[in-house]
């Protein structure tokens, strides 16, 4: 590709504004437009992103896409919305990097993965722990076989965000397509079927909205294809503000335990716990998008980790609705 990769971020909210840093650094990369509905929003982006200030704004994405001649955009606004700014940006010849989750229902991420086929573009979707240190080490020792066959997975997520989110859009469904699992709890849901690389089979989901329209808290039994079992639980009203995570996976030779991105090992036959050395190094979803689009790396969070999310949580709702266990479709 000659000359610097073009991109637009439609969404320039608080986390778009991270991103727009992290492109400024990378000397393949030109910001070359800004989308975003509210003035406040573009005005804050500029103030903090000073290598982004003389970049165009646009109130509406399809605008931009029409008066800019881009190569990519990064996508960061309210979840329902990510559907059609997806395929309107694939539709412009873009590549995309869109925030978590990637889409609200399982027939949207078909049709965003199979039109960026058609395109031939990069689609990705930002969940960043497929490129930080533990979770990698982790994907591969497993993938290795030093953990020999999983056969247990207990995963945990607690963030205030019942109280810090009200009033807030990720608490209203028409923006949100749903709670707390849908939000943070996306990451818990991806970062552990990445790691295992197993399939759920079935789901029994319970979940609790208190006064909200959406999930906030969520309790879910899993069984995987090939016979593990799994609880994933994610607490939306926490007492205290921050995200605390567990997760701990248990295979026929080790387990592995994660708290709070602290990692510790424990293999068959040997009482003490130990840290690993000599971790993968840490990496950006935004540095791997552009090399992606260069050709100097492989798509570290393919659009079928998002789909993989969606059919689960699709499927959990549907649990938590009618009482009883879902199938999960199987990801293509």
């Amino acid at each position: 590709m000659a000359g610097p990769i073009r991109v637009g971020f439609i969404g320039c909210g608080g986390n778009a504004s991270g991103h727009i840093g992290q492109v400024l650094q990378i000397p393949e990369a030109e910001v070359a437009a800004l989308c975003d509905p509210s003035p406040e929003s573009l005005d804050r982006a500029r103030e903090r992103n000073e290598g982004a200030r003389q970049a165009p704004t646009f109130a509406d994405h399809r605008e931009m896409l029409g008066a800019v001649d881009l190569d990519a955009v990064e996508i960061s606004t309210p979840h329902t919305l990510h559907f059609q700014q997806i395929m309107d940006s694939l539709d412009e010849g873009c590549h995309v990097l869109t925030e978590k989750p990637m889409v609200c229902t399982v027939d949207h991420a078909h049709r965003v993965i199979r039109r960026a086929r058609e395109a031939e573009r990069v689609l990705m979707v930002s969940y960043q722990r497929h490129l930080e240190p533990v979770y990698r080490f982790v994907r591969n020792q497993i993938r290795a076989g030093d953990l020999g066959e999983v056969q247990f997975i207990s995963a945990l997520q607690d963030q205030g965000w019942y109280r810090a989110q009200q009033g807030q859009w990720r608490q209203d469904p028409s923006l949100s397509g749903g709670g707390q699992l849908n939000d943070s709890g996306s990451h818990l849901l991806d970062v552990v079927l990445w790691m295992t690389g197993l399939a759920v089979e079935e789901v029994q989901a319970w979940m609790e909205n208190f006064d909200t329209e959406v999930d906030v808290n969520s309790a879910m039994s899993l069984r995987f294809r090939g016979g593990a079992l799994g609880n994933l639980s994610v607490v939306g009203n926490a007492p205290a503000g921050g995200i605390w995570e567990d997760i701990t996976i248990w295979g026929s030779k080790a387990a592995v335990y994660i708290r709070n991105g602290r990692l510790t090992w424990k293999r068959a036959g040997h009482g003490d716990a130990w840290e690993p050395g000599g971790l993968p190094g840490a990496g950006s979803p935004d540095r791997n998008f552009f090399d992606a689009i260069l050709g100097r790396d492989e798509v570290q969070v393919p659009p079928e980790c998002g789909l993989r999310v969606i059919e689960l949580t699709e499927a959990a709702w549907e649990s938590a609705r009618t009482g009883a266990p879902v199938k999960v479709a199987a990801a293509d």
